[in-house]
């Protein structure tokens, strides 16, 4: 599916973190964790194959698998800015993230 992210930049801020979002293709994204840590440490970069879906214009679900076995969901309202984000580590820990979301 087409979507209006591809070949677009954003920072995502989750408060403990703050992350690079670029949209290379439809079904790939290159993040970089920019600072803090908790799930990530600081300056990881990672190229994974995402999944998104259009909930409505302007609002997508992305998720995607790390090389690490983590997963993440996010849903991204970008009129908004808005950023919620859930992500279970390999380890079996849960995070519920609100931040925002603005184009870089």
């Amino acid at each position: 599916m087409n979507n209006n992210l591809s070949g677009k930049s954003f920072l995502a801020d989750l408060g403990a973190f703050r992350s690079e979002l670029f949209f290379e293709l439809n079904d790939v994204l290159l993040f970089r964790i920019v600072e803090g840590g908790g799930p990530g440490e600081q300056g990881h970069t990672e190229r994974v194959n995402i999944t998104i879906a259009e909930v409505r214009p302007g609002v997508y679900m992305v998720a995607w698998k790390e090389a690490t076995g983590a997963t993440v969901t996010h849903i991204e309202d970008h009129e908004n800015g808005i950023l919620y984000s859930n992500a279970t580590l390999p380890d079996g820990s849960f995070y519920t993230m609100k931040g925002t979301i603005r184009p870089l």
